[in-house]
């Protein structure tokens, strides 16, 4: 199953995670079935200290699935494996109309690149990144070639996000 994909993309603090999960609040109003997928920093963990799982993670377990009558989770302790390529993940996430991808800077999907005068860096990557097909700011921004919209012009962005992957065709 090959999924329809679409990236947020940006540099720390640049309003990529509120982006994303406004986008997927009103692409979910309109009635498609969204998942997402973050790139986060190697030391993350979504499982607390003492928690059954986290001391079944600890024993050695490689997977830990916690399920309930609302939702399951995944865990995959890496080990000493590599850690597993977007294209890896995608074909794990179960079949929907859209993932929205936030991070992955250096992958080759679609994305939109999020500015905020408060980010770490403020150096344009759609400069050098040829699959960022928009940007979303909070300032103005001159002389870019690309479309650009305010970071908070959600019903905008996200008619864009569905022309450019094709849900809006259906």
């Amino acid at each position: 199953m090959t999924h329809r994909v679409f990236g947020i993309t940006g540099w720390k603090n640049s309003g990529k995670t509120t982006l994303t999960e406004r986008l997927v609040t009103e692409l979910v109003r309109r009635g498609w079935r969204v998942s997402t997928i973050k790139h986060a920093h190697h030391d993350f963990d979504i499982d607390k200290p003492g928690a059954d799982s986290f001391r079944h993670r600890e024993a050695g377990a490689t997977e830990v699935a916690i399920v309930s009558g609302r939702r399951w989770a995944l865990m995959h302790e890496l080990r000493n494996e590599t850690e597993p390529t977007l294209d890896e993940v995608l074909t794990r996430i179960a079949p929907c109309d859209l993932v929205l991808v936030e991070g992955y800077k250096r992958e080759h999907h679609l994305k939109i690149e999020a500015r905020r005068l408060e980010a770490k860096d403020r150096t344009p990557l759609s400069a050098k990144d040829p699959s960022i097909v928009a940007i979303a700011a909070d300032h103005p921004v001159e002389g870019e070639q690309l479309p650009v919209f305010g970071i908070d012009d959600i019903t905008v962005i996200a008619d864009f996000v569905e022309a450019r992957t094709g849900l809006a065709a259906h």
